[in-house]
């Protein structure tokens, strides 16, 4: 997604694919296949490059140091991408600087689990530092029985990330932008909504939020990617906890372009890709106006149509103002596979929005059908005549 940004400032887009048929090898002139993983495939890829970044966190930091030694240009650097890729390491930054963080704990051990549940009060949360995503890697504990049954997990990562089960009244996004030199544009904090541990909906700006506690979150984000020197695209993803300190606590960071900034595509002056390119090369940030009141990203998961693109025309005309984007990946069930941007202006509401892109995206996901049907097919002129 961000080769189109990347074809209209003039820049020549390169990905490391992890395999020929992945689904950005069609987006770009040069894909070589090789592992992220492997310092030598790394050190291939880059020589060449003005600027390396990334579309996952998973790249080992040691290996980013040994780039950099090298003369490659990594942004974001390791220093700041660390906390990304692990999550204790982030838990503690949050800390250091003072900002609204969960209680939480690294554990070694069951019994350092049950101490900090006991402590706590139960349920908490457990999580991998490293690798989760999507809800991968994270498992809610009710009881000190359910701590005993994870002893597995302390043998292949430790120690392990604890956390106070937080209660909260919805899931927010503060997703901001700061170039090498220091310039930072952050977007309208926005609502996210999860649905089995998976983004499903985003609202801009999140409806109904105090501008205080908007001002609050934003400025935190910025303060992160300040502190921690982020360069690109960096999304905070927050818990609101009206009553409890500004009215949010920190989830997780993500240092590159985001789930809950798709919306950006359509529905700002400067999508979060192009965005990502203007900092990570140094350039001039782009505005972060919304285009309309309201903006609604839906994402559609894999289903029971292994066709998409034959659900296409039922999709759009259900809805010709929505803007489907397909990610050229292979269909199976509860995978990310696109989403529906929705951009209503003066007199639309958020729940218009997301009922309507709601729809179009079940489109695809299920196919035409009697619910869904396809739109009827244009004769053409010549057949009308001959009728």
């Amino acid at each position: 997604m961000m080769a189109p940004a990347a074809t209209a400032l003039g820049l020549e887009l390169r990905v490391l694919a992890e395999s020929d048929d992945v689904s950005a090898v069609p987006s770009v002139r040069h894909a070589p296949v090789g592992d992220y993983r492997s310092l030598e495939d790394l050190r291939g890829f880059a020589h060449g490059v003005d600027v390396l970044t990334f579309d996952h966190e998973h790249v080992p930091t040691e290996h980013l140091r040994a780039l950099i030694a090298d003369g490659v240009n990594v942004q974001p650097g390791p220093d700041a991408l660390v906390h990304a890729q692990d999550k204790l390491r982030m838990r503690a930054a949050i800390d250091g600087l003072g900002l609204p963080n969960p209680r939480w704990a690294a554990v070694h051990h069951v019994e350092d689990l049950i101490a900090f549940g006991d402590a706590t009060g139960w349920p908490i949360v457990l999580k991998t530092p490293r690798g989760g995503y999507d809800g991968k890697g994270v498992r809610v504990l009710r009881s000190a029985a359910d701590a005993e049954e994870c002893i597995d997990w302390f043998g292949t990562m430790s120690p392990l990330l604890a956390e106070e089960m937080v209660g909260f009244s919805r899931e927010l996004s503060a997703l901001v932008a700061r170039t090498p030199g220091g310039e930072m544009r952050a977007w309208p904090v926005v609502h996210t909504v999860q649905v089995d541990g998976v983004c499903d909906e985003v609202v801009a700006p999140a409806p109904g939020l105090a501008p205080e506690v908007a001002r609050a979150a934003q400025s935190a984000a910025l303060e992160i990617a300040e502190r921690l020197g982020v360069t690109g695209v960096m999304a905070a993803e927050l818990f609101e906890t009206p009553g409890r300190g500004p009215g949010f606590l920190i989830n997780e960071l993500a240092m590159r372009p985001h789930n809950t900034g798709h919306w950006t595509q359509d529905g700002s002056v400067t999508s979060q890709f192009e965005q990502h390119l203007r900092a990570v090369l140094g350039l001039p940030l782009g505005a972060t106006d919304v285009l309309g009141d309201w903006a609604v990203m839906k994402n559609y998961l894999g289903g029971a149509n292994q066709d998409l693109f034959s659900a296409f025309p039922a999709a759009l005309a259900a809805d010709p103002a929505a803007k489907v984007h397909s990610y050229g990946k292979g269909v199976r069930p509860g995978r990310k596979i696109g989403h529906v941007n929705l951009v209503g202006g003066p007199g639309s509401s958020p729940e218009d929005l997301r009922a309507r892109a709601s729809r179009v995206a079940a489109i695809i996901r299920d196919g035409a059908s009697a619910d869904h049907p396809a739109p009827p097919t244009a004769v053409p002129a010549t057949t009308q005549e001959n009728a």
